[in-house]
């Protein structure tokens, strides 16, 4: 007989913690090893409980999904991350994906549909909602064409921008946050954003790949942070 595949529900909202767990709980094929209101305590849980794949709510108080998504595929590389959203923008998705997510589905996705993305990432696969998929393939096409040999600042939000600059001068993200009022956690979902807009999975080599496209030339920074040529 097939070992059940172990899941970890993780959002911050009760009520969705116990309907999730009823609904895949109910499947012979599934196992529920716990629940979690947010990434900290997800974490804990699988200090002591091994899990197949943790469906995980992005927006969450304390440690959010992508915070915890980086966490988990770092520390805990044999479980898969499926994150849930009431949300589709693209920033988030991009972030997501970035931070290591096998899997990203709306929270309205129909349950066999939920139930059979667990299946596929459990075995490996990675599975994004198809009208996100849609949206992020028309956007990648949308790139190539307007920018086939590099990479282009245009593709990124004014607040990504923002934090771009930031992190070309090397600030960390606590000290980002300080500047720009926003919390470090925000400020590492958007450099993941940044990251995965740019196909990139590391910040170091975000700076060496700006610089080896012409995006950035040597600056130094007024005191409003907003970058000049140097003279």
């Amino acid at each position: 007989m097939t070992e059940a595949t172990r899941v970890l529900i993780v959002d911050d909202q009760e009520l969705i913690r116990t309907g999730l767990g009823l609904l895949l709980g109910a499947r012979p094929e599934l196992e529920i090893v716990g629940e979690a209101a947010d990434g900290g305590e997800a974490l804990e849980i699988l200090s002591r409980t091994p899990a197949d794949v943790a469906l995980m709510d992005v927006r969450m108080g304390g440690m959010d999904g992508i915070a915890a998504t980086e966490r988990m595929t770092s520390d805990f590389p044999g479980t898969r991350v499926v994150l849930l959203t009431v949300f589709d923008e693209d920033s988030l998705v991009r972030a997501g994906l970035a931070a290591g997510a096998d899997g990203f589905m709306l929270k309205d996705t129909p349950p066999e549909e939920l139930i059979r993305t667990i299946r596929l990432v459990a075995a490996g696969h990675a599975v994004v909602e198809p009208k996100i998929a849609k949206r992020l393939l028309d956007g990648y096409r949308h790139n190539l064409r307007e920018n086939p040999s590099g990479i282009t600042l245009d593709v990124l939000t004014p607040r990504e921008q923002e934090v771009f600059w930031l992190v070309s001068s090397g600030l960390s993200n606590a000290d980002i946050g300080r500047r720009l009022g926003l919390s470090a956690i925000t400020v590492r979902t958007h450099v993941a954003g940044i990251l995965a807009k740019f196909g990139l999975r590391r910040r170091e080599r975000l700076i060496v790949h700006a610089y080896e496209d012409g995006l950035i030339v040597p600056m130094r920074y007024q005191r409003d942070n907003r970058p000049t040529s140097s003279p």
